[in-house]
């Protein structure tokens, strides 16, 4: 129960971001209406005005309350200084140029805030993910009851390629489940009587008999959807660019226009400097920059589902990478044989490969990819033979052939060679021809061809501080590919809520990237600074991350964080260079050499070169990866 609780108050906490929506429309609706009485009707000037004064009243006076309590508890961003220009405006009769200042403001903030529900998304998703019924035992028969009806100790029958909906033990059936959605290993593991299976799995070609261990509500499952709201609801606002240039940038301003106040005794001068001191190089510069920057990374296939990332990733200082899928091909490969005496390795590969075509254990695909890479021609096979818990056996041209595994062996009657070693890494098969061992077949997750290459850049190219890899896989297998990438700080076998706690911690240090794939890592995107889902293989964490990268390739994460770096300089170089000419107009003013209606003018020409200079964000950098 406690994931619906915190789920609702998500929920509950959208209408903040519907009330800035219905703001932004209001005065977008007014500004038309407004422009349509004025130029089209040709009404008189009350008449034109109203629907101004209308969209000020509906649409600014709330805010500029909201501003004020900001006011109180010191916060001077950039949005105090545009509610001190949409109160000035009102006052000096520019209805216009409040109203969309308030459209600027408040669509702004309906934009952020809907970016930052998205945690609301990825509950929604999780729970359409789980089965909603469960195929429960009774008197031999099994009826479909809802997943609040299971109790412990249930049978449930969990069909082909369903989700399994609760934590249990098998107790009938042989079959193979997915749970890389939790340990992110990329092997189907093997189920047989005795064996625990988890809420989530996703089961293979053959259906199993289940006793259940926990309830739905204490699953394993339903603990990643409890971490993952928990995090959502904990996480700080991300302070933006506009607001650590406004925090120092407003109360300059409005010192300004008080200085010009006192020492001329005139109030005009106030007027003057708060008009030619509006924000807008924050307000429109900085927003168009970053939807260039949106345009540019969509026709790289980067799709940014939070425009604060856009801010961020380049300047994240600790990179934090999953293994499987991320810096992996998330597939076995057949990266070792260890043959017997005598044996040629590339006949015990052809027959071995000829044989798992006809296969579904989830090695085959690799021992038929690494026949296809030496282009071995395969040879005919007969009378095959896959029995649950036996192996596959066949006849493979003049031999037979068998392909099991060691705990295979007793019951077989088999046997391995004097010497040969206890305990592997990875995983293993081993091959017998005509009954005598002839190799063992040695798997990994095979890492990117990029990976070194990547890995060793971040520091140098990217002022990296830290790249950290955390993993739900085995120590064996992620100190494995940590050692082939160049990576020295290693965590894993972490649950996902482990994996939040080490983000957690690492984002209070630093700011932080997290680069997943998989649903156990949708929770610590959640708490990094920005988080990037690497593919398209899981919905769940597609709407986790700031940014999804539509190739799983690591030179689009490379090329996120350039597109980054160009956004931030033109941004910066937009806003601050704005600000600096508005600032020598709010001198000018102060003096009382500006007026207030040429103030606006000058306004009106500084935006101008503001966004122009953003617009060359649309140009994509002469530089998308550096490694």
């Amino acid at each position: 129960m406690a994931t619906v609780v915190h789920h609702t108050n998500l929920m509950e906490r959208q209408p903040g971001s519907q009330r800035e929506a219905y703001i932004a429309g209001l005065a977008a609706v007014s500004i038309a209406l407004h422009l349509t009485l004025r130029y089209a009707f040709r009404l008189p000037m009350p008449v034109f005005n109203l629907p101004l004064i209308v969209a000020l009243a509906g649409g600014g006076l709330p805010l500029i309350f909201q501003l004020t309590k900001n006011l109180a508890a010191g916060d001077f961003g950039s949005d105090l200084l545009a509610g001190t220009s949409i109160a000035t405006a009102a006052f000096m009769g520019e209805y216009l140029v409040g109203t969309i200042v308030v459209l600027m403001l408040s669509g702004g903030t309906a934009l952020e805030q809907y970016a930052a529900r998205r945690a609301s998304s990825v509950l929604n998703a999780l729970a359409k993910r789980m089965p909603r019924i469960a195929h429960r035992s009774s008197d031999s028969t099994f009826s479909d009851v809802s997943l609040d009806e299971i109790a412990i100790g249930d049978w449930l029958l969990v069909l082909p390629h369903e989700i399994c909906p609760v934590d249990g033990t098998v107790l009938e059936g042989h079959s193979t489940m997915d749970e890389s959605y939790l340990t992110g290993e990329p092997f189907l593991r093997s189920k047989t009587p005795g064996a625990a299976v988890l809420s989530g799995s996703i089961n293979g070609d053959a259906a199993l008999t289940i006793a259940v261990d926990r309830l739905p509500a204490d699953s394993r499952y339903a603990k990643i959807m409890q971490v993952m709201s928990a995090s959502q609801q904990q996480r700080p606002r991300m302070r933006r660019i506009a607001d650590r240039l406004g925090a120092w940038y407003t109360p300059l301003a409005l010192g300004v226009a008080l200085l010009g106040w006192y020492v001329g005794g005139d109030p005009h001068r106030f007027l003057a400097v708060m008009v030619i001191a509006t924000p807008c190089p924050l307000l429109l510069a900085i927003p168009v920059a970053i939807i260039g920057a949106i345009s540019v990374a969509g026709k790289s296939g980067i799709i940014i589902k939070n425009p604060a990332v856009l801010e961020q990733v380049d300047r994240c200082r600790t990179l934090i990478f999953d293994k499987t899928g991320t810096l992996t091909y998330g597939r076995p490969a057949l990266t070792g044989m260890t043959m017997a005496p005598g044996v040629e390795a590339e006949q015990v590969l052809r027959l071995a490969a000829s044989l798992e075509q006809y296969s579904k254990h989830p090695l085959a695909s690799a021992v038929l990819r690494a026949a296809e890479d030496k282009r071995l021609r395969l040879a005919p096979v007969r009378l095959i033979n896959e029995k649950p818990g036996e192996g596959l056996q066949g006849l493979v041209g003049d031999h037979s052939l068998r392909i099991t595994g060691r705990n295979r062996l007793a019951a077989s009657g088999l046997g391995l060679p004097e010497g040969f070693p206890a305990g592997i890494s990875g995983l293993e098969c081993l091959v017998y021809i005509d009954d005598a061992f002839a190799a063992a077949f040695h798997f990994r997750d095979e890492p990117r061809r990029e990976s070194g290459a990547f890995v060793s850049h971040l520091m140098p190219k990217h002022a990296a501080k830290k790249v950290m890899l955390v993993s739900g896989d085995r120590e064996s297998e992620v100190r494995y590919l940590a050692d082939a990438v160049g990576i020295k700080e290693v965590y894993a076998g972490k649950t996902p809520e482990e994996k939040v706690a080490i983000v957690k911690e690492e984002t209070r240090l630093a700011k932080t990237l997290y680069v997943g794939d998989g649903i156990n890592d949708a929770p610590a995107m959640l708490e990094a600074t920005a988080g990037v889902a690497f593919g398209q293989t899981s919905d769940i964490t597609a709407e986790a991350a700031d940014a999804v990268l539509l190739e799983p390739s690591l030179a689009k994460v490379d090329e996120l964080m350039h597109i980054s770096r160009h956004m931030r300089n033109i941004a910066l170089q937009s806003a601050v260079g704005g600000m600096a000419l508005s600032m020598l107009g709010m001198i000018a003013a102060a003096a009382g050499y500006l007026t207030p209606v040429v103030g606006a003018v000058a306004q009106e020409f500084i935006d101008l070169a503001a966004v122009l200079n953003a617009l060359r964000v649309a140009i994509p950098p002469a530089q998308k990866t550096d490694f």
